[in-house]
């Protein structure tokens, strides 16, 4: 648990890429889908250790739109495991978790893109935490979906070329009312953030760690926070 010292300094919005899961296998001489398997139980974990610590809003990385290119079985094996992170995720709505897709929910089967909806729709007045996975999610792609939507209202003549400024392509994202990010974390050794939210983490505070994501514990999410709250943010100033 993070000292007394530094809770103060607790980031209100934690990016999480889930990265490593496949090396973590292959080093064991496993298959890689076990790996997911492993990594499926750190975020089960790590996202009840924020909602425990007070953190409001937390943005899982889990599948992107590149992710597609992926081998067949290790994609096929990944859809198995979000039908499990469906099925598990209504737990978090028990506890005042809303729970937030953020991606274009169309490329999944029809039952799930349904239960997707359902499930923000239940859970859309809960405020302990909000919890969101990335799922066909890519950062360009967030962006042209705002693009489109306020190309939409221009022809319309719902608003003015004038009208058009950070504000209202921010609120148009995936993520539209919500808090920017305020730390990134990608474990895995990795040190790129791989088009995952890059609107909303323009002003994040980046963390990189070796750690491989099924190793990843609350104990190493401490030491991120312990980072986190040693660094001065000035978002452009002095």
């Amino acid at each position: 648990m993070l000292s007394d010292k530094s809770s103060g300094g607790l980031p209100v919005h934690i990016g999480f890429i889930m990265d490593g899961n496949g090396r973590w296998a292959v080093k064991r001489g496993l298959p890689r889908k076990l790996g997911h398997r492993e990594g499926a139980q750190a975020f089960r974990k790590i996202a009840r250790y924020c909602k425990k610590i007070g953190i409001k809003y937390v943005t899982f990385y889990a599948f992107s739109t590149e992710n597609w290119k992926r081998p067949k079985e290790e994609v096929d094996e990944l859809m198995r495991l979000f039908r499990e992170y469906l099925d598990e995720v209504e737990d978090y709505a028990r506890e005042n978790t809303r729970l937030f897709f953020l991606g274009d929910k169309s490329a999944f089967d029809g039952d799930m893109a349904r239960k997707m909806a359902d499930m923000e729709e239940k859970s859309a007045g809960f405020d302990g935490m909000t919890l969101m996975l990335a799922m066909n999610y890519g950062g360009r792609d967030d962006i042209v979906h705002s693009v489109r939507k306020i190309a939409e209202m221009a022809a319309n003549k719902e608003i003015r070329i004038s009208d058009i400024d950070e504000s209202l392509v921010s609120s148009l994202l995936y993520t539209g009312g919500i808090p920017d990010v305020d730390l990134l974390i990608r474990p895995s050794g990795e040190k790129r953030i791989s088009n995952f939210l890059i609107w909303q983490s323009a002003y994040a505070e980046y963390y990189f760690t070796d750690t491989l994501w099924p190793d990843f514990s609350p104990k190493e999410l401490d030491k991120a926070l312990e980072d986190f709250a040693s660094r001065k943010r000035r978002f452009g100033g002095v």
